[in-house]
């Protein structure tokens, strides 16, 4: 667990250049340490961790590889941890907390690894025991001597046990991708192999390969579950965008890796429905090490990455600089799931970053619904005067709503329970745009879990729309009848998360509440309650596609194709708001 104790009394200053620019970013500040790993912690904190490296700004008398960033004054506080946090991974847990798993074992100035732990000297700190982890040493990819296929619970269960998948698909089988689904199951790919896991049997179903690419690290694609909506049953269908067409042989082979193209296919499964995988629509460019950002208009930002080569770094001889990747992709995109297919990508009105962020970049959406970038540092140490250097830019992405007039809601509680009483949210007429009930069909209350962003990934990430009516008033104020959680802590895990309020795609300023009890143990359910009708002024009608409710009200479950959600007897409050650990690079969180 992360430590807030902030040893250094000064604090460090960039000032805006510019103001905000829809669809543009914007050089805002300098983090201090770089960005591999970061997390949204509240309204105003991003919490950023580095590896052990030689940074210029220090704690205790060593380097800091950790920073608190502050970002409504650009600043940051040095913070102290012990242990080298180099490729770990991390998760919010149901009680609020934020827990780092993993990391990498000590090492000396310039990156290279440590016989022994030094207690006196933090810099030359391990990672304080490998509890989780994907491999027993570290290294650019796995091997069967070096492997650790294992996975446990956080807080403890007992033992760690095995698992099948993480033998079978060495070597490129570190940082694993991780969802739990609806159905309670995870859904598990990594290298070419997918499959369905049951953490409460320990029965794993095997899936069909992914098609066209490895995902995984270091191929890296970006990833991402759609949005979870009353439209479509709270189903979860993940994405898989970019990576690397690289067989298992090919990791070790010598190859230059600079010189491996990225692909540029998409592929998507919904697995607690259909076990299959379908082609989306490619990616204008291949690209490695990007990262999917959920925004509240319910599309996906996508920036970062690289269109040659693989994460990792290295000595060979045709590095770039350490880097295994070359040429930097630079211009974001943003993917639209409502889009017909062939239609879902678009750059339009959208310009490029001016910094190249390759290996160790990350990202993660702000509540005034702006995206957070920072990071890349392709070394084993801290690399300046490089082509792809050492990076502490922090950048700010600004959506097309960015400057739009806000809705300014009144009643979003502090938390959501699974089932339970329907809650009521005010808008004014201004909120509305002064149109009614066609601006009531196009309103949203959404639920975004940020995530902790490392390698390409943002674990824990996941958008969902709360089902609600309206009472439109005379006055053309409106209030939102609003339904809790379907009562199945699978589809969205306990803890902390944002809720926002979207009319006609313009999002209200994100409010952070707590999922579940705030407690980490059994989640209380409680019926899904029947919402009022909508309700309008006599003379004003309600557009004609406006969609229905999807209820049924003889069991409180929602089906879809073929899927049941399981209800409460079912199993579903058995997660009790725990984060499952299942091991990789460093720890595979659940996404």
């Amino acid at each position: 667990m992360l430590h807030p104790a902030v040893l250094l009394a000064a604090s460090f200053a960039f000032t805006l250049a510019s103001a905000a620019t829809p669809g543009t970013f914007e050089i805002v500040g300098n983090s201090g340490v770089s960005a591999q790993q970061l997390f949204l912690g509240n309204e105003k904190k991003v919490y950023i961790l580095d590896k052990v490296q030689g940074n210029n700004v220090t704690v205790s008398g060593h380097p800091a590889w950790v920073v608190e960033y502050d970002i409504d004054s650009n600043t940051f506080r040095p913070m102290d941890v012990w242990t080298n946090t180099f490729c770990a991974g991390g998760s919010s847990a149901g009680n609020g907390s934020w827990i780092s798993v993993g990391g990498n074992q000590p090492v000396s100035p310039g990156g290279d690894a440590s016989a022994a732990i030094n207690a006196t000297n933090p810099y030359m700190d391990g990672d304080g025991g490998q509890a989780i982890g994907g491999n027993l040493y570290g290294g650019f990819v796995n091997d069967a001597g070096n492997n650790n296929p294992t996975w446990e619970w956080w807080p403890s269960r007992g033992a760690v046990q095995n698992l099948t998948i993480l033998e079978t698909t060495l070597p490129a089988n570190l940082y694993p991708l991780t969802w739990m689904l609806p159905s309670g199951k995870l859904f598990i790919q990594t290298n070419l192999g997918a499959e369905l896991f049951d953490p409460l049997t320990g029965v794993e179903d095997v899936l069909p390969d992914v098609p066209h690419a490895v995902r995984t690290y270091p191929a890296s694609a970006a990833t991402a579950m759609l949005p979870l909506t009353p439209a479509n049953n709270w189903t979860a269908t993940v994405l898989f965008c970019g990576g690397t067409d690289l067989q298992p042989d090919q990791w070790t082979a010598g190859l230059d890796l600079t010189q491996v193209a990225a692909s540029a296919s998409c592929v998507y499964m919904t697995p607690d429905v259909d076990q299959t995988w379908y082609d989306d629509d490619s990616l204008p460019d291949g690209r490695s090490m990007s990262n999917f950002i959920m925004l509240p208009d319910a599309t996906l930002f996508l920036c970062n990455g690289a269109n040659m080569g693989v994460a990792g770094y290295g000595t060979e001889s045709w590095t770039k600089g350490d880097s295994y990747a070359d040429v930097p992709v630079q211009q974001p995109l943003i993917y639209d799931p409502s889009k017909p297919a062939g239609s879902r990508f678009t750059s339009d009105g959208l310009s490029p970053s001016t910094v190249p962020r390759m290996y160790h970049s990350t990202a993660t959406l702000l509540p005034d619904g702006s995206v957070f970038v920072a990071g890349s540092s392709p070394h084993p140490d801290v690399v300046l005067n490089t082509e792809y250097p050492t990076t502490y830019t922090v950048e700010r992405f600004y959506p097309w709503y960015y400057n739009m007039p806000r809705p300014a809601p009144t009643g979003i509680p502090t938390s959501v329970s699974y089932g339970g009483p329907i809650f009521n949210i005010s808008l004014s007429a201004t909120d509305l745009n002064s149109d009614g009930a066609t601006a009531l069909e196009e309103t949203r209350v959404i639920i975004i879990r940020t995530g902790y962003a490392t390698h390409a990934i943002n674990f824990g990430q996941r958008y969902l729309q709360l089902d609600n009516t309206y009472t439109l008033n005379a006055d053309g104020s409106a209030v939102l009848h609003v339904n809790q959680l379907y009562p199945n802590p699978s589809i969205l895990a306990p803890g902390p998360a944002w809720m926002f309020v979207v009319v006609n795609g313009v999002p209200s300023t994100g409010v952070q509440i707590m999922v579940g009890n705030g407690i980490i143990g059994t989640q209380p359910t409680a019926a899904y309650a029947t919402l009022p009708t909508k309700v309008v002024p006599n003379g004003v009608s309600i557009p004609t596609n406006a969609s229905e409710n999807i209820q049924d009200g003889a069991n409180n479950s929602v089906t879809s194709a073929g899927l049941k959600m399981p209800t409460p007897a079912e199993g579903s409050v058995k997660w009790m708001g725990l984060f499952t650990a299942v091991v990789m690079g460093a720890v595979a969180a659940l996404l």
